[in-house]
């Protein structure tokens, strides 16, 4: 599980026990405050836990809800709530929204209901979920990505948890609560059948369908009372299946807002303490009072009620996420005359350093054209200069090619330091109108980034709310949202220039907070002056260049996939005995494992057996079905993603593609790329390698790609400083074989293939956190014998097992580890008292300094090759980076030349205790260069 999880906290799960489990207490005023001490409580233990995850609580909405018309006696049997624990209710409430959490309730559905169809929306997006709560009917919701945890009992339930509380797995817990029923929700079950009874039927017969579908073999199973049990569920059965239609939680509720919609925001602490000293609450004012930004002797009792009736309910919901300060004060201009343009102008000369931004017809920047440009000089002053908003009666703009022009000597000025947010993209929509930007200093996505590059995402949006307690003006708040949305030439100036000038003014702001962090982390800051700045120049220039791609082949290669997946659906056909879509799970999942009785091996949240792409690759191994189905898709992704996509991408003014490189997606520092996705192409199978044989060069040119070799096992070695590996590459042997010899106990000339293969899935696996039993898997043999491998392994390299063991230790003791230039990965699951979690981050401890440190070495590599080009003499530019390689195009008499030449620049990119071993190719297109 990630270690920041979306946590849904059901509220009135924790109202009850809360009020229940801690005597009444009263203030002077005579108010209860029992159940307040305790629900806040828990949610203050949530917010510690995990203070980086999107927390929203639940509660249940007053009156009846669709259960009640499903069956009018639903929880009709439970008391009045008691005066004194309704009383809590409102200031639990206020104090939730003070805290800048999102609360929700519901009308017609239960906290259950919402909070379930909340996780399902998560899941959806592979997004892991901690569920908050203290009711049993919560674990049918449990899944790989779902997990439920009780802050009163301190317990931590995943799949395995729930099997072991109630010995069904969380697919049947809705089945074993239809049959025992539940008294304090009323809900009736089958008379007579309890707990041991319930879990011998599911475990038994499987599903209460199951269960009624072979009620002649209820008599055969080993537990007591079987024998007789068969008459008594016949004669219960609707109630049994009614009482499931109750326990079973509504995943598909109508919500006004989706999950990503609900943000958290940072404390209204004046709100809070005021609503502390109300409640008398002496522990909470006096960890509040020592906070330095709050003036206690000013604040008083600010109406919480008045921010709470922001969100007053509508007819069916009561939604409250306007839990934000007041908004930031600002003075923006937007500027219509030249005068104005003129003095703004004369401001930013004489500015040390200014936030710019530009507004644009589209997310492509190659084809989006400039509507507007915002600046900032200093906080709360911003002005935005509209240029192209085309809609009716618009005012009368400054003409954009004439402001351009003016401005485009202050934006090319090296010396006239800038700040944007993600400001390559800017780089790239101002050189559409020839102007080249320079002077960038600063990037407030990146510094967030290298801050902190797990602790919240890195928009402008999420960085305001988190380091400024600000909620920006959105781009749908403006512009609209789905098919309703419009252009941002078509948004009135009123309204775009707040919005525009905004952009600029909360850029500034946030520079200031996040570099100021910066530079009291002197490695971290040396990574974003060092490193993350000067590779973005690099990324952007390689970006507009782009690279030419033999569509035609492409074409063909289409066709002839397509061929193959007209073959590959016969045969599946032809196995299947039977006609059906390929693309359903649902079919796939009856032939498989209904129709030829193939081993179930995972199943998917509702209980379905999985046909997910993990397993029918394992089945793949056994079966020839799962095998055609595999290739089947593994073909059409080629197809969609690179044939048939590629062609369509290529830029009509340049006739290249333009992929984006992403610096602030992966965690280690490692770059990502979209439009098209370059890392992914795939070199293991024939048709990847020849989707690379469409990347071509130009006429008269060639193409070099160099790559570093065993990068991250050169890193290891560096690290761990162990003797074994460091003279293996420093004597330039081939490391997979040396460690087979040391392994296996054998001269290196003895080792077999078999035996060498084995050793480089022991050295890149122990790399990536493998087990014994993923070895095993991985090489086919017993999981004794893998271990085996291991420990002798470790044995052979005792630095390797030293360093592993004191990175764990160190990555628990300060909560981060670090690559060899400073680059930091937070862990935030290091000391989780969840199993699962804490071997994860401990995994990603070991591995995170090799990644991150290889990610770091080829950005180094980059900037000294971008550095050493200009004035090399070659008639060659970067194209491409591709996880440890560089593809550069160059003219081809200078080919062979290069290839010498850029070897050893980028070999030289880092000084480690081994050598940096670099191969180089060359060909007419990128697989013949590889």
């Amino acid at each position: 599980m990630s270690s920041n999880p979306v946590i849904l906290v059901d509220g009135s799960s924790y109202l009850f026990r809360a009020f229940h489990a801690i005597p009444l207490l009263t203030n002077s005023k005579g108010v209860h405050t029992n159940a307040i001490k305790g629900v806040i409580s828990m949610i203050k233990r949530l917010n510690k836990d995990y203070p980086e995850s999107q927390v929203i609580v639940v509660f249940d909405a007053k009156g009846k809800t669709f259960r009640n018309d499903i069956y009018s006696e639903y929880k009709a049997h439970r008391p009045p709530m008691p005066e004194e624990l309704r009383e809590q209710i409102q200031p639990i409430h206020d104090i939730i929204r003070a805290m800048g959490l999102p609360l929700l309730i519901i009308d017609g559905v239960e906290a259950d209901d919402v909070i379930g169809t909340l996780a399902s929306q998560a899941v959806q997006h592979q997004q892991d979920v901690v569920i908050s709560t203290g009711d049993k009917d919560m674990a049918q919701l449990v899944n790989e990505h779902v997990a439920l945890i009780n802050t009163m009992t301190d317990t931590f339930m995943d799949i395995e948890g729930v099997k072991t509380k109630f010995g069904v797995p969380p697919e049947h817990i809705i089945d074993y609560l239809a049959l025992m029923g539940d008294k304090v929700d009323n809900i009736p079950g089958v008379p007579k059948v309890g707990e041991k009874t319930a879990v011998g039927l599911v475990a038994g017969l499987g599903s209460l369908e199951d269960i009624y579908a072979n009620l002649d073999k209820v008599a055969t199973l080993d537990f007591r009372g079987a024998k007789t049990l068969a008459p008594k569920l016949e004669e219960h059965k609707e109630q049994a299946f009614l009482s499931k239609e109750l326990a079973t939680i509504k995943c598909d509720v109508e919500l006004e807002f989706a999950l990503p919609d609900f943000k958290n925001s940072d404390e209204h602490k004046e709100d809070l303490l005021a609503l502390y000293r109300d409640l008398e609450f002496k522990a909470w004012i006096a960890e509040l009072s020592s906070d330095p930004d709050l003036d206690v002797t000013t604040t008083n009792a600010k109406s919480t009620a008045s921010r709470a009736s922001k969100g007053k309910p509508t007819e069916a919901a009561e939604v409250i996420t306007d839990v934000m300060p007041d908004a930031l004060e600002g003075q923006y201009e937007i500027i219509l005359e030249q005068a104005a343009l003129d003095a703004w102008i004369a401001q930013l000369k004489a500015s040390s350093l200014f936030a710019f931004d530009t507004e644009t017809t589209s997310l492509n920047y190659k084809e989006a054209e400039i509507v507007g440009v915002s600046f900032a000089v200093e906080i709360g002053k911003a002005a935005y200069v509209p240029l192209a908003h085309d809609y009716d009666d618009a005012p009368q703009q400054l003409d954009r090619a004439a402001v351009l022009a003016q401005l485009k000597p202050l934006l090319e000025d090296k010396n006239q330091k800038k700040v944007g947010q993600h400001i390559k993209y800017d780089a790239h929509v101002l050189a559409n109108y020839g102007i080249q930007l320079q002077g960038v200093e600063f990037d407030t996505q990146l510094e967030s980034y290298v801050l902190d590059s797990v602790g919240t995402k890195h928009d402008m949006d999420s960085l305001s709310l988190k380091y400024l307690g600000h909620k920006t003006i959105t781009y749908e708040e403006v512009a609209g949202k789905g098919a309703k949305q419009i252009g941002f030439n078509e948004v009135t100036i009123d309204v775009a220039g707040p919005y525009a000038a905004e952009d600029a003014d909360i850029t500034l702001r946030l520079h200031q907070v996040l570099w100021a962090k910066l530079q009291q982390q002197p490695s971290l800051a040396k990574v974003f002056t060092d490193i993350e700045m000067p590779v973005m120049p690099v990324l952007c220039a390689m970006e507009e260049i782009g690279t030419i791609i033999d569509a035609d082949m492409l074409h063909e290669q289409s066709q002839q996939i397509e061929q193959r997946l007209q073959q590959l659906e016969q045969e599946a056909h032809n196995l299947a005995g039977k006609v059906f879509n390929l693309g359903s799970p649902k079919q796939l999942g009856v032939i498989l494992f209904e129709e030829q009785g193939l081993p179930v091996l995972k199943k998917t949240p509702k209980g379905a057996p999985s046909t997910a792409e993990e397993v029918l690759a394992e089945l793949a191994e056994d079966y020839e079905l799962p095998r055609v189905i595999t290739e089947h898709r593994g073909l059409a992704k080629l197809k969609n993603t690179y044939t048939d996509k590629l062609p369509m991408m290529v830029n009509a003014k340049t006739g290249r593609i333009h992929t984006s490189y992403n610096q602030t997606i992966a965690a280690t520092g490692r770059l990502s790329s979209t439009d098209p996705n370059l890392q992914n192409i795939p070199i293991r199978s024939e048709e990847g390698r020849r989707i690379r044989q469409a990347f071509i060069a130009a006429p008269g040119y060639k193409l070099v790609a160099a790559d570093y070799s065993q990068i991250e096992l050169r890193i290891m070695a560096h690290l761990s400083g162990d003797e074994g590996l460091l003279s293996a590459f420093a004597e330039e042997r081939d490391v997979h074989r040396a460690t087979a010899a040391e392994v296996f106990g054998v001269n290196e000339a003895e080792v077999t293939d078999n035996q060498r293969r084995s050793a480089k899935a022991i050295n890149f696996g122990l790399i990536y956190g493998m087990s014994a039993f993923g070895l095993a898997k991985q090489l086919g043999i017993g999981r004794g014998e893998a271990q085996d491998y291991v420990n002798l392994y470790f044995q052979r390299y005792p630095g390797v097992k030293d360093y592993m063991d004191n990175t764990r230790e160190q990555a628990k003791d300060q909560g981060y580890v670090e690559t060899i230039y400073g680059r930091r990965l937070y862990l935030p699951d290091i000391k989780a008292s969840n199993a699962s979690r804490r071997q994860h981050a401990e995994r990603t401890a070991i591995n995170a300094p090799m990644q991150g440190s290889a990610a770091d070495i080829i950005k180094r590599a980059m900037i000294r090759v971008a550095d050493w080009l200009p004035d090399s003499g070659f008639d060659a530019r970067m194209l491409l980076q591709v996880h440890d390689e560089l593809i550069l195009e160059v003219r081809a008499d200078q080919a062979e030349a290069l290839a010498t030449e850029l070897k050893t620049q980028m070999q030289c990119a880092a000084a480690l205790k081994v050598p940096l071993l670099v191969e180089a190719g060359i060909g007419d297109n990128w697989e013949q260069a590889h």
